[in-house]
């Protein structure tokens, strides 16, 4: 680890303790993958406080951690529901919804032009979560400590006027869209699934593995050979994100028909 990440480190495992020692629960800001990939080489260091992540939404890439005190846990929903635990546990999360004021004199407005400004108000990017864009409307997860001023400080996005309202994170009428893509594969190795999904040889995807940039399940993985199960998570930076459903049959000569849902 290089000196950041070893400060990072330090500072979960400060979170934990004051967990522990103050019978609280304590979080993080919102973390990204690199982020989530450290906490996961560190659990073991973790393990006298239980931890849930949660980015406001199923599938979040970047998420916000709880450290939840063993005195508390059993405060929680029943420890086998892993669904009904992170609904009891009150994330600071807010979620902002961003139309143009005028839909009809609207340009296409994309991820970046939504990012690029928020960060332009002068918040720090941990502060901020996801953000999901359909069609002309963005939904931004944020802070609670951050929603109040992002609304008032957030007037323009690239140079269309917008309108920002705080909605529960609970209530947003976004539906990820994907595409289902089926394809012929050796096996279930990394590489073989990443080709499928993005259309590349898998030769040409060995440096993009090893250089640190692909994560299955927010966990970093480098290795080529890696066998993705079924359900995984596969996020490639720079390329986009895909599920792995499963094998649903195989063709004569011994290959396996894959299906994977693909985001788009």
């Amino acid at each position: 680890m290089n000196r950041e990440e070893e400060l990072f480190q330090k500072r979960l495992l400060e979170l934990a303790r004051k967990a522990d020692s103050r019978n609280i629960i304590t979080f993080t800001d919102f973390l990204n993958l690199n982020e989530l990939n450290i906490y996961h080489q560190s659990a073991g260091s973790l393990s006298f406080v239980k931890c849930m992540g949660s980015g406001g939404y199923e599938q979040a890439e970047r998420q916000i951690l709880a450290f939840i005190p063993d005195a508390l846990c059993c405060c929680l929903a029943d420890s086998d529901d892993a669904a009904r635990r992170k609904e009891s546990v009150h994330y600071p999360i807010a979620c902002l919804r961003i139309e143009p004021q005028n839909k009809k004199f609207s340009g296409q407005l994309t991820h970046r032009d939504f990012l690029g400004a928020v960060l332009n108000t002068g918040i720090e990017r941990s502060t901020i979560g996801d953000i999901l864009v359909d069609d002309q409307t963005a939904w931004i997860f944020c802070l609670e400590r951050m929603a109040d001023f992002l609304s008032e400080a957030l007037t323009r996005v690239k140079n269309t006027p917008v309108d920002v309202c705080q909605v529960p994170p609970e209530k947003i009428d976004y539906r990820p869209k994907y595409e289902l893509v089926r394809g012929s594969v050796a096996s279930v190795r990394l590489d073989s699934l990443l080709a499928l999904a993005f259309g590349s040889s898998r030769s040409s995807l060995t440096g993009l593995i090893g250089g640190g940039k692909v994560f299955v399940n927010a966990r970093l993985v480098t290795s080529n050979g890696y066998k993705v199960k079924e359900h995984d998570l596969i996020s490639a930076r720079g390329l986009g994100q895909f599920r792995y459903l499963g094998v649903c049959s195989s063709t004569k000569k011994g290959r396996l028909i894959a299906e994977i849902e693909k985001y788009i």
